[in-house]
């Protein structure tokens, strides 16, 4: 009896990123479909109906974490992994909340993305950090806090923190400070 391939959907706004995990993936088996966009997830998501799914969390026009529980309803039984380049602890705390399997920062490769999927359990043996965060790393966390809790809203969140939107808009474009 031959048995069908796992179908995965790959949701990722970085058209090279896709490229090469959909060689990667479909060379390891699966059968692969890529959307660039929200509107064109959800559409594949319906058509398809895959097991797995990669979601980045930063789209161009969109938020992943707004999309996620949109694909969760439209495919409930898919395990997503959410990927993201700006990694917080607020973020990732939310993914899981929303459905979300597991939170992987960029870049991942497919092997570590498929280890995330398969990992039912959190491991009670992984080790602590040796060093805290940076004040820096805190600070950039908390902003990434506020901003979700208004719901990606730049004014509100400059707003709550008491500093100018423009400054806030320059710290957003900024890569995450390293722990």
């Amino acid at each position: 009896m031959h048995e069908q391939p796992q179908r995965l959907l790959i949701i990722d706004d970085d058209e090279m990123f896709c490229h090469v995990m959909q060689r990667a993936m479909t060379r390891r088996g699966f059968e692969v479909e890529v959307a660039n966009d929200a509107e064109q997830a959800l559409i594949l998501a319906n058509r398809l109906q895959p097991e797995i799914a990669t979601l980045d969390l930063k789209l161009e026009h969109s938020s992943g974490l707004k999309l996620l529980p949109e694909l969760l309803d439209a495919v409930p039984a898919c395990r997503v992994v959410v990927l993201t380049g700006y990694s917080s602890i607020a973020t990732a705390v939310e993914a899981i909340k929303l459905g979300a399997v597991n939170y992987l920062c960029k870049p991942a490769d497919a092997d570590e993305i498929l280890a995330a999927l398969d990992k039912q359990d959190g491991d009670p043996n992984t080790e602590l950090a040796d060093n805290p965060p940076s004040i820096n790393r805190v600070t950039w966390e908390h902003i990434q806090k506020v901003l979700q809790e208004h719901d990606g809203n730049i004014s509100a969140t400059a707003r709550a923190l008491g500093m100018h939107r423009r400054t806030l808009q320059r710290k957003l474009q900024k890569r995450p400070v390293r722990r």
